[in-house]
């Protein structure tokens, strides 16, 4: 069992004890889901894997914060916020974008001129780290300048 899996189990024992009912729905909503990744995975999540579900569902909520705000619900956005920001603070910290454009880059300069051949160089080295959809969109900005 992976170190961070049990730190949300833990956490989520001491969100039962205090009776934080948002927090223990919350954890407990995504132990179930990093179980379902276990029997996908038919082994044992590893603390890479948990951290992926994580983001996954950190994902889930800045887009559900998207189309509250457009419909305006501000409480619902609030809520999936609160939320997103909950599940953070399990998460590795984002790389920032001059780093990830440093890699950008460097991966060009390498013979990389296709947008597939640089997210194929890029994405690995930061997985976990940042988005794709982050990357992505760096990597299409610099190629534009090279064109």
């Amino acid at each position: 069992m992976s170190a961070l899996f049990a730190r949300l189990q833990g956490d989520l024992n001491s969100a039962r004890k205090s009776k934080d009912k948002a927090g223990t729905l919350l954890l407990g909503t995504v132990l179930s889901e990093i179980k379902n990744k276990k029997i996908e995975l038919r082994r044992d999540p590893t603390d890479a894997d948990v951290i992926d579900v994580l983001r996954k569902s950190i994902k889930r909520r800045r887009e559900s914060i998207e189309m509250y705000t457009k419909g305006n619900r501000k409480d619902l956005a609030d809520k999936e916020s609160a939320e997103a920001a909950a599940l953070e603070k399990y998460v590795p910290a984002q790389v920032s974008e001059d780093e990830l454009r440093v890699a950008v880059k460097a991966a060009i300069a390498g013979g990389a001129t296709q947008i597939g051949a640089v997210m194929g160089k890029v994405l690995p080295q930061f997985k976990g780290r940042a988005d794709g959809s982050t990357i992505n969109a760096i990597a299409r900005e610099e190629l534009s300048r090279q064109g």
